[in-house]
């Protein structure tokens, strides 16, 4: 199963707030949203695609498994309450939210194999795993049975070496925080890109993630920028643009939470 390139991320976005956001977006035409137990959204984005009247076959769902759901007794029960809170009999991905110090790999993979089997989830994955963790991972069930990994990635943490081994691997990339936290927005080399193709530095951020490949999850609360986002499907980025946004790489990490970050690459 492929991983749609573009979609909606809804971290962060609470209450009315994320149903507004869904809602707008799939009145523009988004069709993939990215949600997690973590987040605690689940019930409004599963209240805003339901109003919205698109049919469930035509969307992707994701969402992710928290570390505390992690293990074989508790995974498929707590994707069962995701699933309720969504509104839906099963999503399109769901992902192991960040590897477990205490869970194996293998133990968590196992029991989303068994998900799939019962059709709760239509595919499976990892998020925020190392070359090593994703070593495990494979050994576990499979590089063919690892649908994505979705990992902070944007020009200042372009996180060659976890791309280069799941690419390696046949395995997709999912970029978090593409335009992290909007840092990327005012650098001077993505405005000269943005001014030279008449787009937005975001949008160029959103291009050049996914020239590379990679899917991308950004998030918006503004109707303005939902579909602005939505037009970078459509930018075209030179070799010598994907060179100097290359050249922007400078290992800068914003997200690593102490409690469960993993040994970095």
């Amino acid at each position: 199963m492929s991983i749609p390139a573009f979609g909606l991320g809804t971290f962060r976005l609470k209450d009315q707030v994320v149903i507004d956001s869904v809602s707008t977006a799939l009145e523009l035409g988004y069709r993939c949203i990215d949600t997690a137990q973590i987040y605690g959204n689940e019930a409004e984005v599963g209240k805003a695609i339901s109003d919205s009247g698109v049919p469930r076959d035509d969307l992707f769902i994701t969402t992710k498994i928290w570390v505390d759901n992690l293990s074989r007794d508790m995974l498929a029960d707590s994707l069962k309450d995701s699933l309720d809170r969504l509104r839906t009999d099963r999503v399109d991905l769901t992902l192991i939210h960040w590897p477990s110090r205490t869970v194996p790999a293998a133990e968590s993979l196992a029991a989303l194999a068994r998900a799939q089997s019962d059709g709760l989830t239509r595919a499976f994955g990892i998020s925020n795993f190392t070359t090593a963790q994703m070593q495990e991972a494979i050994d576990a069930v499979g590089a063919d049975q690892i649908a994505t990994n979705q990992v902070e990635l944007h020009p200042y943490l372009q996180n060659r070496k976890v791309a280069d081994f799941a690419r390696q691997h046949g395995i997709h990339i999912t970029s978090y925080m593409t335009l992290a936290y909007g840092k990327v927005l005012k650098d001077p080399v993505l405005e000269a890109i943005a001014a030279r193709h008449d787009a937005t530095p975001a949008q160029v951020a959103l291009a050049w993630a996914m020239q590379l490949g990679y899917a991308v999850i950004p998030s918006s609360t503004r109707r303005e920028n939902l579909e602005s986002n939505l037009r970078s499907r459509d930018l075209r980025l030179s070799q010598e643009d994907m060179a100097q946004i290359a050249a922007l790489e400078r290992g800068e990490r914003l997200t690593s939470p102490a409690s469960i970050a993993p040994d970095w690459d």
